[in-house]
């Protein structure tokens, strides 16, 4: 077997749909096969995957394992030459697949491979590739030097923005929501570490691959990341689950150091969760004084789809609030200034096709929707519009 999918799941059936729609579309040439992990879901994840993917091998766990654990137990059942890690939040294109492994072949020293992640308004995730959080990249992180300064080799290099967007490159972090790495690696360096939950991790198996000899590359290979949409990034649940996975990283690994950088990165946990909870109570204090807000303007719908989806899209968007604009020119919808869902059925798009026109012209307000005729779902960013 030349590739085995890893996919941990956990109550996000509609994404992981949308997921498995593609990746059945990238693996139609490959022999390769697909593990879905479900951690626990409450959403009928498994049984309304399974109808839909009977060839997917589906693994239902009693109890939420965590990200580590779930992919250990995929990994160790398969026994391919290559193993992709990714995430049901994500929309590979039809090659992509493809061409990563074709460069795996290629450079028979190269551990691990990512990829360059869209969001869904077609800008690059900055997490595409990363350096490896030292006590001083992080510092110039933590402090806004990486901010301010992104291209800067010292500064920057947590996210490595002095590399090209466009080009191979050799990296030290690859991003767990697409992380292909090679079996023999995994044999010597070891699998996932449990001690990681939910972040981390991917930064660790990283971090011990490059120890071991191996390289990492970035591919500029397309995917679409809704990066982790269901997640509340501004909750303090995920403040404090993602700097304690730093903390166990750097008590690993900089072990030397740990009471020098144990100090700052608990006081970033706190003044954090401190800065979410008074923006969260604030919005309260406006409500109750009855303040006003400013509104944003009503989304707006356009579709890119064919003729006879024209009308079931148009309801789906209204029944969703969306109000559905039309055009004659495909390119009028990039300069909205409000925001804008353009939406591409499946039949007459690729997900290539659907990517790229968004990497092409990224903006801030337009983002993007996917008809799959199959289902009637309309997938977006605010989740499965029915």
């Amino acid at each position: 077997m030349k590739l085995t999918v890893v996919i941990v799941s956990y109550n996000v059936k509609y994404y992981l749909e949308q997921c498995l729609d593609a990746l059945t579309k990238a693996l139609r040439d490959m022999d390769a096969q697909i593990y879905v992990v479900d951690n626990c879901s409450q959403d009928l994840s498994v049984p309304y995957i399974s109808s839909r993917f009977p060839d997917v091998r589906l693994i239902q766990s009693k109890d939420n394992l965590g990200f580590a654990r779930a992919n250990n137990l995929a990994i160790k059942e398969s026994e391919s030459e290559y193993v992709l890690l990714l995430n049901p939040d994500t929309v590979v294109g039809e090659r992509v697949i493809a061409e990563a492994v074709d460069f795996m072949d290629a450079h028979p020293r190269a551990g691990a491979v990512g990829v360059k992640m869209l969001k869904s308004d077609g800008t690059i995730a900055k997490e595409s590739r990363r350096g490896v959080p030292d006590p001083m990249t992080s510092f110039y992180k933590m402090c806004g030097l990486c901010a301010c300064f992104p291209r800067h080799r010292r500064f920057g290099h947590y996210y490595l923005g002095y590399l090209p967007w466009d080009e191979p490159a050799r990296i030290e972090i690859v991003s767990g929501a697409f992380f292909m790495v090679r079996r023999t690696a995994l044999d010597e360096v070891g699998l996932l570490d449990k001690d990681f939950f939910m972040y981390g991790e991917d930064i660790d198996l990283s971090f011990r691959l490059c120890k071991g000899g191996w390289e990492n590359w970035y591919l500029p290979l397309e995917i679409l990341h809704y990066k982790g949409e269901s997640t509340q990034r501004t909750s303090y649940r995920y403040v404090h689950v993602f700097y304690e996975a730093m903390l166990i990283f750097f008590k690993k690994h900089y072990s030397h150091v740990s009471m020098f950088w144990s100090i700052p990165v608990q006081t970033a946990i706190y003044l954090k969760a401190m800065t979410v909870l008074v923006h969260v109570q604030l919005k309260k204090l406006r409500k109750f004084l009855n303040l006003p807000i400013k509104r944003a303007k009503k989304p707006v719908c356009r579709l890119v789809v064919a003729g006879q989806y024209q009308h079931l899209c148009c309801e789906i968007a209204v029944r969703n609030g969306l109000k559905v604009c039309d055009w004659s020119n495909d390119d009028a919808h990039w300069g909205e200034d409000r925001d804008t869902y353009v939406v591409y059925d499946t039949d007459s798009h690729s997900y290539e096709e659907i990517l790229h026109a968004f990497a092409a012209h990224p903006h801030p307000h337009v983002k993007m929707g996917i008809f799959h005729p199959k289902t009637n779902i309309i997938m977006t960013e605010r989740g499965a519009l029915l």
